[in-house]
């Protein structure tokens, strides 16, 4: 595009000096808005970007149709760039190979002939390899192109025209979808099924105030080439076609294959669109060798025509819904197709459409289209019945107008002159060819004069109601659905809607772990590692000097750890996480953040559904859930509210129906463990009454097993409820002596 140079404003001096500013702002500006409009945004009544536009009318301009033969990309490059697209060759072609591959253009508008890329990610071979022609959508979208449908506008250098606009009668836009990257702005629209869009089209037509939010019903989804399954929430979706932004969640398609003798492989059959599957089959071997997928055993690739992407499970036992979602979590087999109809209104002014502006931007184009047809077609009728008025006088008067061409010098003004005819009519009538005489039959030329009148009744007719002009529109959009109904192979829907199935993203977590027996240890001064197996000696660990062993525990590398501190928060610790058995260990202040002056009170395997009771050193305490212990950060959850210079000092498993509760005074008290409230958080209420000191330990058991205890000497001791009837009382209470046996250091186990 020729730059144009400004005069020079009042305040700048003819010497070259102008403001960097002003120069800068206007050219930036210049350049944004030549990328809007002549590059990134398509137009909102074709669907169509400069370069697409081109290419299809340039295809036009070579009889290109279906029906006819191809002829070589690279012609075609030549004479887009040639006549009206002057820029790179390999970008024209690349625009071209897009419009023919049938996995990236739900309705392709090129039929390739040759080497056209692959969903693989495999680029088409050279223009001059390949072949091409128009499809028959493409067809449609330049139907009537030549009956004054649209304007046209002088090519780069003035030589031709090219059109602003096609006709389009096609819902090209939402149908085909369209991506770019402007200056300040982008647009992404996804592929959608024609039929869905006829039906929302119609349902305008029948409702003219109808919204986005109403045509969802009609158009529940986008419908890619490539098909997959939709997981969005319904509202999700609605929100997204009513605002022209959001996003829509797609997943592969899979199903499960019997491989016998109870084993089974799952298949996927539809991968999301826009994914490359050699890169996805790459990612997937990647993470298998990074051993971050343990339920997967091998992946193959079995593609031929169509997609067979084949997942091996390490185990019959595995669950093939937790694989799946594993995979969904990790990989390209879910992905995010965002949603932004930032288009052009009227080919001039970018702004985001909703789904029912963007629909009704079409109608009102395919109006404009009518009107203009039928003006020109009117225009032809009224000069053919013109002719046929001057051809009926000649057929009357033959052998006179034979004599006058012969005869006369002036032969046109003598037949005006003498049958008042007009200057078509009497230049008509000059420029017949002898053997058209014998066609010169009256019954004929009233026909075609009676049939041509009414038709210019009908579109007259047409043109003076709005009404019937949407009828026209109306009959229109209901044979392209017929043509691309979903009963058709190219019209039937290729998405999929389904829910996500409910799994917990704890398991799915969980899943990508890979299970292994391990012995957790921490020392008193918060060093913590983990030992593989569980057949290891804590005793025989070596710490630094002045630390020492402050407890030990066995789990798996899939479990949970739940870490309760002297200020009340509990924080959560991942099993898999934690540093090897060799040397001391890590800090565990280094995985989470415990606040200055705390102290680790109690470190134990979170059990989905189990309860725990917690206590301060007062004796204050509550019940509650584990789940309900979970933190998500490392700034660890406030459970147990302490004060002053108050401590959170037990945290200990509640299996049972009664409580046990002994304090530093040695006092023991039993009571039911109903008078407990169950709290997520808080102070609590008092367990036990004491003068002086505060709780030492406490369990929970059940009534009917009685009481258990372990000394010292690892000697176990055990009393009914008949025999503890003189501790049972309420809570709050302050108890009695313990039996004898009981350990002297007040700790249920010695």
């Amino acid at each position: 595009m020729a730059e144009t140079i400004d005069p020079p404003r009042d305040d700048e001096k003819d010497d070259g000096i102008v403001d960097l500013r002003r120069a800068l702002e206007e050219r930036y500006l210049s350049y944004a808005i030549s990328t809007i409009t002549q590059r990134a945004l398509p137009d909102a009544r074709d669907g169509l970007k400069p370069v697409h536009r081109r290419i299809l009318h340039a295809m036009r301009l070579l009889k290109l149709d279906p029906a006819q033969g191809y002829k070589k990309s690279a012609r075609i490059v030549g004479d887009v760039i040639g006549k009206f697209h002057p820029h790179g060759d390999q970008s024209v072609y690349d625009a071209l190979v897009r419009m023919a591959q049938d996995f990236a253009v739900r309705y392709p508008l090129v039929d390739g002939q040759g080497n056209f890329g692959s969903i693989d990610g495999d680029s088409a071979a050279a223009m001059r390899y390949t072949e091409s022609r128009m499809t028959e959508v493409a067809q449609r979208l330049l139907e009537a192109i030549t009956e004054d449908a649209v304007e046209f506008r002088p090519n780069y250098d003035g030589e031709d025209e090219e059109p602003v606009v096609l006709p389009s009668n096609f819902p090209n836009l939402l149908a085909n979808g369209s991506s770019g990257i402007a200056v300040g702005m982008a647009t992404n629209i996804p592929p959608h099924n024609v039929a869905e869009l006829c039906d929302a089209c119609l349902h305008i037509l029948s409702n003219p105030e109808a919204t986005a939010k109403d045509l969802i019903r009609f158009v529940p989804g986008p419908d890619f080439p490539t098909g997959g399954i939709l997981v969005d929430d319904p509202a999700a979706t609605e929100q997204a076609y009513t605002t022209g932004r959001g996003g829509f969640r797609v997943r592969a398609k899979w199903e499960i294959e019997d491989s016998g003798r109870g084993t089974y492989n799952v298949v996927i059959t539809e991968i999301p669109y826009g994914v490359q599957k050699s890169r996805l089959v790459e990612k997937i071997a990647e993470l298998l060798l990074a051993r971050r997928l343990p339920l997967l055993k091998d992946v193959r690739d079995e593609s031929a025509e169509d997609i067979r992407l084949v997942l091996e499970p390490r185990a019959r036992t595995v669950d093939a819904v937790l694989l799946m979602e594993s995979m969904f979590k990790l990989t390209e087999l879910e992905s995010r197709f965002s949603l932004n109809m930032n288009v052009l209104d009227k080919g001039q002014i970018p702004r985001v459409m909703n789904l029912a502006e963007v629909l009704k931007a079409w109608l009102n184009h395919r109006k404009d289209v009518l009107v203009r047809r039928s003006r020109y077609r009117l225009g032809q009728i009224e000069h053919r019945l013109e002719v046929l008025g001057g051809y009926l006088v000649a057929y009357l008067n033959l052998d006179e107008v034979i004599r006058i061409i012969r005869e006369e010098d002036e032969p046109k003004a003598i037949m005006m002159a003498k049958w008042d005819l007009t200057e078509v009519q009497a230049e008509a009538i000059l420029n017949m060819r002898l053997r058209s005489l014998r066609k010169l039959e009256e019954i004929e030329i009233r026909t075609e004069y009676d049939k041509l009148s009414e038709e210019k009744t009908h579109i007259e007719a047409i043109l003076a109601s709005e009404k019937k002009q949407w009828g026209v529109i109306t009959t229109e959009i209901g044979e392209l659905k017929k043509t691309y109904g979903p009963d058709t192979l190219l019209g039937r829907r290729r998405t999929q809607f389904a829910a996500a199935p409910e799994t917990d993203l704890a398991d799915i977590e969980t899943a990508m772990i890979e299970r292994e027996p391990i012995t957790v240890i921490l020392s008193q001064k918060g060093w913590i590692r983990a030992l593989k197996g569980h057949n290891n000696d804590a005793s025989a660990q070596t710490f630094k000097t002045d630390d020492r062993l402050k407890l030990a525990l066995t789990c798996e590398t899939t479990d949970k750890l739940l870490m309760l501190t002297t200020g009340g928060k509990v924080y959560t610790l991942g099993a898999d996480k934690l540093p090897g058995g060799r040397g001391h260990g890590e800090p565990v202040r280094i995985m989470v953040d415990i606040e200055e002056g705390q102290d680790i009170v109690d470190l134990f395997v979170y059990k989905p559904g189990a309860k725990r009771l917690i206590a301060s050193d007062i004796g204050n305490g509550f019940m509650v859930a584990e789940d309900d212990l979970i933190a998500n950060t490392r700034k660890g959850k406030q459970v147990l509210n302490v004060s002053g210079k108050g401590e959170a000092k037990l945290c200990v498993r509640a299996d049972g129906d009664t409580v046990a509760v002994i304090g530093q005074n040695r006092k023991l008290l039993v009571f039911p463990a109903a008078q407990l409230p169950e709290m997520s958080r808080g102070k609590g209420v008092r367990l036990q009454k004491y003068k002086d000191g505060g709780i030492s330990d406490a369990k929970l058991f059940n009534a009917a097993d009685g009481l258990t205890w372990t000394d010292s000497s690892g000697r176990n001791y055990s009393k009914s409820m008949e025999e503890l009837l003189d501790w049972i009382g309420d809570r709050a209470q302050a108890g009695r002596q313990p039996p004898t046996g009981f350990p002297r250091n007040n700790r249920f186990v010695g």
